[in-house]
């Protein structure tokens, strides 16, 4: 390919208001080019990069078993009424009538679609295992897109689905599929790591997400560097323990705890204002938190989140709780209209018929908190759970924490930011019942095919990898994913050296390896700058110079050393090294 002919062109600078490192150099460097928030559309070299990674993926995808299919873009909302998410998923599922008036919508993934062809498809138990995959564009209209390709609206994906006979046979390709994409990324030159993550919209039993850690990352984790455990914000466990036991004074019996308490307690609307004022730990209170969870099937209702003063509340953890649609904060007047007070608040006393209480599992174990008497200024001593009230539901919904001990090692865990990359769901039989995918088993009696969702989002890798692979003259494309293997620069003025020039073109075209010619009629300082910003991993100089040298400059992208390399040799020589980079 001749730069001359390429199109899309190179860029001095990015737009002032993009900040993320990834979106600047590709916006720069002729990749992309945005059409409205959200939206790309992808040039040639872009293009060559994504083939390279669909490829990678194709490959690993092939050698677990898996069948390339395509599917539609754009479904029947029929389907994912009968799922239940139409109701369940909010404004970013988009949804629109056709010319018929038949609602549809614009898919953001194909779990519907496949149990409906599981449906049609599979008859017998013989016909399974089975895993199918596609590449395919999804919409989710993201209220606020941001950092390029990190978070976009319309993108390009990986997903594949595993159908199986029962949960070992899941659990199987579950496990396929998360070695799978450990190499996936590992040939694309991206490291991630693998977190336990919530399943959110996607429900199951359990999930992976693979992390590419970043700053430009939105997604908080937590790490233990002992023992290796990773999650995300919304899955992450630490090891709890009483005030009590914790300070190494035993625990006290419902017997030993002195009765409720009212006193005054003015000015202390914060965890920290009261303990201050009775000079007793944070972690001897208890903490309120008020949201209004939205229902699929009954009207909104207050959910009262109480856990100890020293935690927060994981939001995530409360609306799976509840199993709630979704969670918003409560109003002073919502939190009011049950008889509780902001600042002062506690279960005791409240009208339970219009609130769900939700305790935190270590709040159950403690002896004696300090809450709110559900009047301005005052608190109440001595608080029981189990005496003086009860949770509608008890679970562990106090968020992790940097420096949390660990819940696998007691050690402290690291906090640190990442972007999704990929993720892994165990769906089991939650779309294949609803939408009837059966199974006849051996004894002859119908069973719901089992299925697993396995996501890659390709140019949020894309991405990453730019985020990963630069410096500060541009991109640095591991050769595994860049768009050509070498920069062919040619600077030379005579007739008889350009011979010599447009041979080596022909010669590496005919040798099999990716070239990109710049053939431009500007200045050796533009083409040397653009060759660094579009960041080839191999750069050849054909000039009057070089050949005075003795032949050819080569460079590397990732070097400051440069070599002369006879005419000659050139082929044979950048072959060796293509091999050798794609070895490292």
């Amino acid at each position: 390919m001749k730069l001359s002919k390429l199109f899309g062109t190179t860029l001095r600078a990015a737009p002032s208001d993009v900040a993320a490192v990834s979106h600047q150099l590709l916006l720069r460097a002729g990749f992309v080019r945005q059409l409205a928030a959200g939206l790309f559309s992808y040039l040639p070299l872009a293009q060559r990069a994504l083939q390279k990674i669909e490829q990678i993926i194709r490959e690993e995808m092939n050698a677990i078993s898996g069948q390339e299919l395509l599917m539609p873009v754009a479904h029947p909302a029929e389907l994912w009424q009968r799922s239940g998410r139409w109701d369940a998923i909010g404004d970013e599922l988009l949804r629109f009538k056709d010319r018929k008036e038949t609602d549809m919508v614009l898919a953001m993934t194909h779990e519907e679609v496949v149990a409906e062809l599981a449906r049609s498809e599979i008859l017998s138990y013989r016909q399974l295992p089975q895993l199918v995959y596609q590449f395919q564009t999804k919409f989710r209209d993201e209220a606020r897109p941001r950092a390029g390709l990190i978070r976009a609206r319309e993108f390009l994906m990986k997903d594949s689905y595993s159908l199986d006979l029962n949960e070992e046979g899941l659990l199987e390709q579950y496990a396929a599929h998360y070695a799978a994409y450990l190499k996936i990324y590992q040939r694309c030159g991206l490291p991630v790591i693998a977190v336990n993550s919530d399943t959110g919209m996607m429900g199951g039993k359990k999930a992976h997400e693979y992390m590419y850690l970043a700053e430009i990352g939105e997604d908080t984790l937590f790490t233990c560097e002992h023992c290796q455990y990773a999650a995300n914000r919304e899955a992450a466990e630490f090891m709890k323990q009483p005030f009590a036991v914790e300070e190494g004074k035993g625990g006290q019996g419902e017997s030993e705890i002195p009765p409720v308490q009212k006193i005054a307690t003015p000015h202390t609307a914060t965890i920290e204002d009261l303990a201050n004022l009775l000079s007793v730990d944070k972690r001897q209170t208890a903490k309120a938190v008020f949201f209004m969870a939205e229902f699929v099937d009954q009207s909104a209702k207050l959910v009262f989140c109480v856990v100890r003063g020293d935690h927060e509340v994981n939001a995530i953890a409360v609306q799976n709780a509840v199993q709630a649609k979704a969670l918003r904060a409560a109003t002073a007047d919502e939190i009011a209209a049950v008889g509780a007070v902001a600042g002062y608040a506690s279960p005791i006393g409240i009208d339970r018929s219009k609130t769900i209480v939700v305790a935190d599992g270590l709040v159950t174990q403690e002896a004696g908190l300090v809450a709110g008497a559900n009047e301005m200024g005052y608190h109440l001593l001595n608080t029981l759970y189990g005496r003086d009230y009860e949770a509608d539901v008890c679970a562990d919904i106090a968020a992790a924490y940097a420096g949390a001990p660990c819940f696998c090692c007691g050690n402290p865990l690291k906090q640190v930011r990442g972007v999704e990359v990929g993720n892994i769901f165990q769906l089991g039989t939650r779309y294949t019942e609803k939408l009837g995918a059966m199974y006849t088993d051996e004894r002859g009696q119908p069973q719901a095919v089992v299925m697993g969702s396995y996501g890659i989002g390709l140019t949020r890798v894309l991405a990453c990898i730019a985020e990963e692979h630069h410096d500060d003259k541009g991109l640095c494309w591991p050769i595994s994913v860049a768009p050509f293997q070498v920069m062919l620069v040619s600077l030379v003025k005579s007739a008889e050296s350009k011979v010599v020039a447009d041979k080596l073109y022909a010669d590496l075209l005919a040798a099999g390896v990716e070239v990109l010619l710049d053939d431009r009629d500007v200045s050796p300082g533009v083409k040397f700058g653009d060759a660094d910003l579009i960041g080839l991993p191999i750069r050849l100089t054909v000039s009057e110079r070089s050949l005075k040298s003795g032949g050819v400059e080569m460079k590397l992208r990732r070097s400051d050393v440069s070599e002369i390399v006879a005419v000659a040799d050139a082929i044979s020589k950048t072959r060796v090294v293509i091999a050798a980079l794609a070895l490292a």
